[in-house]
C-alpha cells in the first residue's frame, strides 16, 4: 500500500466542502442500490465533514469538545474499519477500501471519482456497481476525515458474522419490510399492538419492543442487557439507546432510519424539529426524516435503525441557525 498514493488523493479530497460532498451524494442517490441508499446518507449524518474541518482547526481539542458538547466516538480515524458496518456494502469494505488505495491521478470530479472507485471496486468483488457506489463514497469520504496514515494503517477488515454477510440484498430488505404478525386475533390488540425495533441488523439479538404509538427510547428502556461496556454514553437500566431525558432537549438518543420511517410519527416542528437543528443532526423539513430522536419518534410497525456512535450539539458549527 502506497502511503504517498494515500496522501495525493487524501489532497485531492480536501478540495471538496461539505456541500460539493452532498451535491456528490445527490448525484449518484440514484444509481445507489435501494439497500444502502438511505444508510449512504444516514452515514454523511453521522459523520458530518463540518466537524472533522471544525477540529482540524482548533487549537485546544479539549476546549473543542467542551463547547460542542461531543460525547462518544465522533472521529473516524479510530473506526476506519466499523464506522459502515450498517452498510450493506459493508462485507465488501476490503475490495472498497483497497480501490480507494489504487486511484492514479489525474482525478476527476467527485461524483466521478466515487464511480471509479465503485467500478473498481466491483469488479474485484464481482458484483454490480449499485452495490458498490456507497461504500465508494463513505471510503472517499473516511480517507478525508480520517487522514491517509489512519486509513493506511486499518486492516480492512469487515465486522459482521459470515451468517450475516450470506445475505442477498432482497433478503435484507424482506427482513426490513416485514411486521410482526399479531397472531389470528391481532385486530382486535389495537393500541395493545407490538412492533419490533432493531438496532443492529447484523446481530440477531439487538431488538427491543415497543408498544403500538410508543415512542422508541421508551421501549428500548424495557431492555435491560447491559450496554454501557459497549458505549459508556448509555445509562443502566436505559437500554442500547444513550438518553439522558425524555424531552428532545440533551440529543444523545439520535437515530438514524434505516427502514420503516413512514410507521413512524412524523417531526413535530416546534419540538423535535426545532431541536434537531440545534443539534446539527438534520436540516430538512420532511416531516418523517431519515434522522430522529428516539424520544419522541413514536412507532406504529417494525422500524430498523441505527445509533450513532456520538452526540453533541454542532447546529452553529453547521450553519444550521435557523431555529
Amino acid at each position: 500500500m502506497s502511503l504517498e498514493r494515500l496522501r495525493t488523493i487524501e489532497t485531492h479530497l480536501r478540495q471538496y466542502d461539505a456541500a460539493a460532498w452532498q451535491r456528490a451524494m445527490d448525484a449518484i442517490a440514484p444509481q445507489i442500490h435501494e439497500v444502502d441508499r438511505d444508510a449512504t446518507r444516514i452515514w454523511l449524518s453521522f459523520f458530518p465533514l463540518e466537524l472533522c474541518r471544525a477540529f482540524e482547526a482548533a487549537e485546544d481539542e479539549t476546549a473543542f469538545i467542551r463547547k460542542y458538547g461531543l460525547m462518544g466516538r465522533w472521529k473516524l480515524a479510530d473506526q476506519v474499519d466499523s464506522s459502515h458496518r450498517f452498510l450493506y456494502a459493508h462485507r465488501f469494505w476490503p475490495q472498497a477500501k483497497a480501490a480507494v488505495t489504487g486511484l492514479d491521478a489525474p482525478f476527476a470530479d467527485l461524483p466521478a471519482l466515487i464511480e471509479r472507485v465503485g467500478d473498481a471496486a466491483g469488479r474485484v468483488a464481482r458484483v454490480d456497481r449499485d452495490r458498490m457506489l456507497g461504500i465508494a463514497l463513505v471510503g472517499l469520504m473516511t480517507l478525508r476525515q480520517a487522514g491517509a496514515e489512519a486509513f493506511a494503517a486499518a486492516p480492512g477488515e469487515v465486522h459482521i458474522s459470515e451468517r450475516a454477510s450470506v445475505r442477498t440484498t432482497t433478503q435484507v430488505l424482506a427482513r426490513r419490510a416485514k411486521d410482526n404478525s399479531q397472531g389470528p386475533l391481532g385486530f382486535l390488540r389495537g393500541l395493545k399492538k407490538q412492533w419490533t425495533v432493531t438496532f443492529d441488523e447484523n446481530d440477531p439479538e439487538a431488538t427491543f419492543t415497543v408498544i403500538n404509538d410508543q415512542e422508541m427510547a421508551t421501549g428500548a428502556q424495557g431492555d435491560k442487557r447491559e450496554y454501557r461496556s459497549k458505549d459508556s454514553r448509555c445509562i443502566p437500566g436505559e437500554g442500547p439507546i444513550p438518553v439522558e431525558c425524555r424531552a428532545a432537549s440533551c440529543g444523545t438518543c439520535w437515530v438514524g432510519v434505516l427502514a420503516g420511517r413512514e410507521k413512524l410519527s412524523p417531526v413535530a416542528p416546534n419540538d423535535e424539529g426545532k431541536r434537531m437543528k440545534v443539534f446539527g443532526y438534520v436540516n430538512t423539513t420532511d416531516p418523517k426524516p431519515l434522522i430522529r430522536l428516539a424520544c419522541q419518534a413514536r412507532a406504529f410497525g417494525a422500524v430498523s435503525v441505527v445509533i450513532p456512535p456520538w452526540n453533541g450539539m454542532i447546529g452553529k458549527l453547521r450553519n444550521i441557525d435557523d431555529f
